[in-house]
């Protein structure tokens, strides 16, 4: 039996790094430096400019938590992915299980769907700001043919400039936006049970409501939970959807953390990179408590 030579193996022990180095590689340039470069930041003093002026301690850190708006914007943050994310889960589910039946212009229907994922979320965007426009936008044309500008008062007559209306706006173009990628993906998974499943259960005499609950839905919890997963990281980092329709005004009362973030750099580099260093730990909190809650182990297994 020939002996393999001690470089042999070494050699052989390196091929597979040939096909994973370059991922790693790059994952660690895209992704950890700039985390750790992040991190750096938020204890330096950085002039408006980007000069680099000296370590500040933590005093970036305690003058963000300082802020009068903080609190309110990061709440806002919460409700934002709460709200967004649970109400395209809830119309996905149903757009998917409508189009996993056969109907005609089935496959026009879902060409129409994919349209608002298709376009950019930018366009998308400030095409509904053009639309919410208090003088030539086409909602208040609709109103107030209808007769309820008026009844709506200062509220329907500008909805992007008014806090109580502006924000629910916002989370509107974002399940719209959101609801194509969650309803193929929700679909993609419908088509993986099997239908001799749904025949057993049919013949044991189950009902169309037990047979969602008990079959379908437990069937359909990996693809939705990836789904959910991906949706509560974009969601939370969403940042065009915002900028473009209201800036997070009036005030601070549409703004959420990406958006003060952003926000902060302007005046205090420093005090941003604090703050991005906050939506970075509750990114991975969020996916934390998702991943514990949904039990993605058991759904793996």
């Amino acid at each position: 039996m020939q002996h393999e030579s001690p470089l042999t193996r070494v050699g052989r022990a390196l091929v597979p790094l040939a096909w994973v180095g370059p991922a790693v590689a790059l994952i660690g340039v895209v992704v950890v430096w700039p985390v750790v470069v992040m991190i750096q930041s938020s204890f330096l003093e950085i002039s408006r400019f980007g000069v680099v002026r000296g370590s500040n301690g933590v005093d970036n850190y305690a003058k963000l938590f300082a802020e009068p708006d903080f609190g309110g914007v990061m709440v806002r943050s919460l409700v934002w992915v709460v709200a967004v994310v649970a109400l395209t889960v809830l119309i996905s589910l149903a757009l998917a299980q409508l189009f996993n039946q056969r109907f005609p212009l089935r496959n026009v229907a879902r060409w129409a769907l994919i349209a608002p994922w298709a376009a950019s979320v930018l366009m998308t965007a400030i095409i509904f700001k053009w639309m919410l426009d208090p003088e030539v936008g086409f909602v208040n044309m609709v109103l107030h043919d209808l007769g309820l500008l008026d009844a709506m008062g200062g509220a329907g007559a500008d909805p992007l400039g008014n806090a109580s209306t502006a924000f629910p706006w916002l989370i509107f173009v974002a399940v719209f936006v959101s609801v194509p990628f969650t309803t193929y993906a929700l679909l993609a998974g419908l088509s993986t049970i099997p239908a001799d499943v749904y025949e057993a259960a049919r013949m044991d005499g189950a009902s169309r409501a037990r047979i969602y609950w008990s079959i379908t839905l437990p069937m359909l919890r990996p693809a939705l939970t990836v789904a959910m997963l991906i949706n509560v990281m974009n969601v939370f980092n969403n940042f065009p959807i915002i900028w473009a329709m209201t800036h997070g005004q009036p005030g601070y009362s549409t703004a959420t953390s990406t958006i003060f973030m952003f926000i902060l750099k302007g005046s205090d580099i420093g005090e941003s990179a604090a703050m991005s260093v906050v939506n970075f730990g509750m990114v991975v909190v969020l996916v934390i408590v998702f991943l514990k809650v949904s039990r993605w182990k058991s759904e793996v297994a």
